[in-house]
């Protein structure tokens, strides 16, 4: 396959990972624009603060499988882990910074974790639920989002480096898919680290609402 091709791919993964699926279900479900409440962004986190436990679900299975449909088809049309990466990426920056709505989307995890689930199952499996331990425990999501993510990483690097067999392609996907749930979670980091970070299961007002209208 050429390069051209490869930017092809590309490109279409981006476009798909930009679709702002919290953005549309706010629209439809709520009307409203969720980006006007809770973090302001678009993932299934906000989305649960702001629309409820269903929509966000649903918000969580779209943003995997924007991300995970461009590298199954990259797998099954070039064969090359380095086109399932590209694209990976590629999408996951369309959902972080999407062209259809002023470059303010998500933070990459749920799209992130779908890739890795395709990459590395056992290690993202186990990152998952230590990841969903982490967060029962101290019912911050973005505390156990970060550190799933890393932990995902240095799992998947260690089943690398002890004769796993993983393409290269795959661990520096998890490195820098992790680095980027670091960046943009930075904002919630410096919140824990105040104290004043939301809590699972603390909603938001929304338009029309009383405080104790929502659970």
């Amino acid at each position: 396959m050429s390069y051209l091709s490869y930017l092809l791919f590309a490109v279409v993964a981006y476009l798909l990972g930009a679709i702002p699926f919290g953005l549309l279900l706010g629209h439809i479900t709520r009307g409203i624009d969720i980006r006007h409440y809770g973090s302001g962004n678009t993932g299934a986190t906000n989305a649960l603060r702001t629309l409820g436990w269903q929509a966000s679900a649903i918000v969580f299975v779209l943003d995997i499988a924007k991300a995970v449909v461009p590298v199954l088809l990259a797998r099954w049309l070039i064969s090359d882990p380095a086109a399932e990466v590209i694209c990976a990426l590629a999408a996951i920056a369309g959902h972080n910074w999407p062209v259809y709505i002023g470059w303010k989307g998500g933070k990459g995890v749920s799209s992130s974790m779908g890739v890795m689930l395709l990459f590395s199952p056992l290690t993202t499996t186990v990152g998952i639920v230590l990841a969903a331990g982490l967060i029962v425990w101290s019912r911050y999501v973005s505390l156990g989002s970060v550190a799933g993510a890393v932990m995902v990483a240095l799992l998947t690097l260690a089943y690398a480096i002890y004769g796993s067999g993983l393409p290269g392609a795959y661990v520096a996907f998890s490195l820098v898919a992790a680095l980027l749930v670091v960046v943009r979670h930075r904002s919630n980091i410096a919140r824990i680290l105040a104290g004043n970070e939301r809590k699972l299961g603390e909603s938001i007002k929304l338009r029309g609402e009383t405080a104790h209208e929502r659970p």
